[in-house]
């Protein structure tokens, strides 16, 4: 398969599909739909296509988890992924991926990653693409979309190319610095359909003014936690930045929290605190408060929480005091001042409303032969391989529909 990068003397080209966006969901969709023998054009205005794939698990891609299902992901409509997740499951991806003998393992919470480099996931898709006939365009912005009675025309800065169906796999905002332009948006509201309001999401919360001196000491620290926001909450790693809170617990509970809001932490899940701290008084009374929080908590974090205790002794503790340690331990609130941005965020929460799309074709409801999938749709993933997961199963539906 021949990935063009511009053709100036070209004239233009007519296809039965035009997908902009070379991305996870767009690689997947052009494959389908190239094996049902239609013709696709893949457009990316990037140098390379499946810039979130490459650095996706740091460099491994988290490319799937085995737990995925519909309560893994925050939208307006619940309901909307419940048909494309069900119609291509992990198993599926799992089948595709062990067919090109890409070897993998599982981590923590189902999570799936390549043994090698992520480059394997492109390559196998790419491969995908090519024996489905795909043609792709790298380094080619695309101008405008237009609808005419017989189909679309897509413009680039070169050409205008004519086709039956367009297909919408842009991605959202997330890390900018790859690219990302929020133009899937941009043709959502041109062709009327609405926006849910978009913001980071899997991203890194930053602390006040007033919190980053005292909590500098804490920089680098990362510890098991389970943290709360509302109702949601997160059993995963917690890690202290130079910045604010960062760690799988934190970029979870990013996707729920409101800005202005506080969020809780436990420092020590499934561990009675106040409990322990009454038996030590009596059984440990000569070891200090800090001395005896070092066996639950990582050293330095064990002298913050115990920096404001002024016994020495743990028997010199009243309950009142014993009750006021337990809650820093264990509902420890912070207000966090925001979060790093699209800068650093993994996914943009929001975007396309379900509503106005099919939840079978991702077709748009009033646009015939306009698609959208993967990140640019109002459906965002936890973090582990959730989203990817949407992106093949989206992908999937759409490229047995067009």
């Amino acid at each position: 398969m021949e990935i063009v990068e511009l053709d100036l003397e070209s004239m233009d080209y007519q296809y039965d599909i035009i997908i902009i966006g070379a991305g996870a969901a767009g690689l997947m969709c052009g494959a389908v739909a190239g094996a049902r023998g239609k013709s696709v054009l893949i457009i990316d205005h990037a140098q390379k296509v499946g810039e979130k794939i490459r650095i996706s698990g740091g460099g491994r891609c988290n490319f799937t988890n085995i737990h995925c299902g519909p309560d893994n992901f925050i939208s307006n409509n619940p309901h909307f992924c419940k048909s494309a997740l069900s119609r291509y499951t992990p198993q599926d991806f799992i089948d595709l991926v062990n067919h090109y003998k890409i070897a993998w393992h599982e981590k923590t919470k189902g999570q799936l990653f390549c043994d090698g480099r992520s480059q394997q996931i492109i390559d196998m898709l790419l491969t995908e693409c090519e024996n489905a006939d795909n043609q792709i365009r790298v380094s080619t912005e695309v101008l405008d979309i237009a609808k005419f009675e017989a189909g679309y025309v897509v413009t680039t800065q070169h050409q205008s190319i004519n086709c039956e169906k367009v297909v919408i796999a842009c991605g959202g905002t997330s890390i900018p610095k790859m690219g990302a332009t929020g133009y899937g948006y941009k043709i959502a509201e041109k062709f009327g359909l609405p926006i849910v309001p978009t913001s980071p999401a899997l991203v890194p919360l930053t602390f006040t003014d007033g919190l980053k001196q005292p909590l500098k000491t804490l920089s680098g620290v990362s510890t098991d936690s389970r943290v709360h926001y509302e109702a949601t909450s997160f059993d995963e790693a917690l890690l202290f930045t130079h910045r604010g809170l960062s760690g799988p617990a934190i970029l979870q509970i990013s996707s729920y929290w409101n800005a202005g809001d506080a969020i809780t932490i436990d420092l020590a899940p499934d561990i009675d605190i106040l409990d322990a701290l009454k038996t030590a008084r009596i059984d440990s009374a000569r070891q200090s408060p800090k001395n005896w929080l070092a066996q639950y908590l990582p050293t330095r974090l064990a002298e913050f929480v115990a920096s404001n205790i002024k016994q020495e002794r743990l028997a010199d503790m009243s309950d009142a005091q014993l009750i006021n340690l337990a809650l820093m331990v264990k509902e420890w609130r912070i207000k966090p001042a925001g979060t790093e941005g699209y800068r650093t965020a993994e996914v943009t929460k929001g975007g396309v409303d379900t509503d106005a799309l099919s939840s079978k074709t991702l077709e748009a409801k009033r646009v015939p032969g306009l698609y959208f999938i993967g990140e640019v749709v109002d459906v965002t993933g936890h973090l582990g391989g959730h989203n990817f997961q949407w992106a093949w199963a989206s992908g999937n539906a759409c490229g047995r529909a067009v």
